[in-house]
């Protein structure tokens, strides 16, 4: 009922880019198998958590870091029931606040008797919000996993300021709401697998996604005048610190669009430290994180992981994560609400699908052990069907990998 309800919703919608409705939970009748929502209702639940005594960045000394987190899970409920709103949703780029819907229930009662679940994060760009990959939140959240997305604390469309705080705490926000979930009690109790965790991280979330993997930075990080290297200290490869930050719990990372690679914030020997899986994702024309020499650097860089690459081709910075622009989002130009959410060339909610069913073979492979998954990640290219030239992909419909490549390279 929940993907007949969506791929209805699609149809009315006539295909165009804008997200009518503010769907979140959009799925196109093109959309690649391991795409569509699973067997479990979906709850949500927002959480207010506070990381004592960090180093404030921007105004020195220590301060108590605050970091809401939405929460989606898979719930209890009647059949049925109706998904609710995300209402006063700040909007990028603007004043406006805006509402989003889906299909999770608020508050509704957990699934406690088929868990634990495996947990994941979501980790937002510079600016953005808890909101902006809430895709992720749901699809998976239907299929068995616990999704804590971040509000980051000084990286919000609300509250942006200096982007030191950003380079500075994007780990170790991630890392934090990692340990708080995996023994969080209350509602969550006996819901939330922490050993078997992943992060997906965004822009700004996929530099964070980076560096929790195991990449720790180069000493010339420090050295760029963008944060101080006091403020990097913890993050430098080699370093006590940061060695002792890492978190074992953390099996896979998907990183979309990772911004750093292209300024040499990781050296070779940064990047060869991740050495669990990773998934690489991002827009062959990316002009913010720069495809050639910074997604694929780190892509070709992270040679102690076995990782894959999702590319889609002629897409810009926004690929596969950003949820559809809100209908509010009617301005273009520079700096648009709407460029801040949309690509010139890929419809988000074709790239939202495509990206929500690697993601969902991805993490089923190493956080679930599902082995039958694998074949979903083992292309090889495709078979290649003349004279048409379309790839045949497991989970794809007929010409529907057009404009896509997929790569592997296992661990040396």
């Amino acid at each position: 009922m929940r993907l007949m309800l969506a791929v209805a919703l699609l149809t009315s919608m006539g295909g165009v880019s804008m997200a009518e409705g503010n769907r979140i939970d959009i799925q196109r009748p093109d959309a690649p198998e391991l795409a569509a929502p699973g067997d479990f209702d979906i709850g949500v639940r927002t959480l207010e958590l506070v990381h004592a005594d960090q180093p404030d960045v921007l105004g020195g000394g220590t301060y108590d870091r605050p970091l809401t987190v939405e929460v989606w899970y898979p719930a209890d409920l009647a059949g049925g029931t109706p998904g609710g709103d995300y209402t006063d949703v700040q909007m990028a780029n603007s004043d406006l606040k805006v509402t989003l819907h889906g299909q999770a229930v608020r508050d509704a009662a957990p699934l406690a008797a088929d868990g634990p679940y495996p947990l994941v994060i979501l980790s937002h760009g510079f600016p953005g919000n808890r909101f902006l990959i809430s895709h992720f939140g749901e699809n998976l959240a239907s299929k068995g996993y616990v999704v804590a997305s971040i509000d980051h604390f000084e990286s919000t469309y609300e509250n942006q300021l200096g982007f030191a705080s950003t380079l500075a705490n994007r780990s170790p926000d991630q890392l934090f709401v990692l340990d708080e979930m995996a023994r969080a009690g209350d509602f969550l109790a006996g819901m939330v697998d922490g050993d078997n965790s992943a992060i997906i991280g965004y822009s700004m979330g996929g530099y964070g996604a980076v560096l929790s993997a195991g990449a720790g930075l180069a000493e010339a990080a420090g050295q760029m005048g963008m944060a101080s290297p006091e403020a990097l200290a913890g993050l430098m490869a080699g370093s006590d610190a940061y060695a002792a930050a890492r978190d074992p719990r953390l099996k896979a990372v998907v990183a979309v669009a990772p911004w750093g690679g292209h300024l040499g914030l990781w050296d070779d020997t940064g990047l060869a430290g991740i050495d669990i899986p990773l998934l690489m994702i991002g827009g062959s024309v990316d002009e913010v994180s720069d495809y050639e020499n910074g997604i694929r650097r780190i892509y070709e860089g992270a040679v102690n992981a076995d990782r894959s690459m999702l590319t889609f081709q002629g897409a810009g910075h926004n690929a596969g994560a950003p949820m559809p622009p809100p209908e509010e989002a009617t301005a273009g130009g520079p700096g648009s609400p709407f460029e801040h959410y949309a690509d010139f060339v890929w419809d988000n909610a074709r790239m939202n699908n495509i990206a929500q069913h690697f993601v969902t073979a991805f993490l089923d492979l190493h956080l679930k052990g599902d082995a039958d998954k694998a074949a979903y990640l083992e292309l090889d290219g495709g078979t290649w069907n003349a004279p048409a030239g379309d790839r045949t992909w497991k989970g794809f419909g007929e010409r529907t990998t057009r404009g896509l490549v997929f790569e592997h390279l296992s661990a040396e």
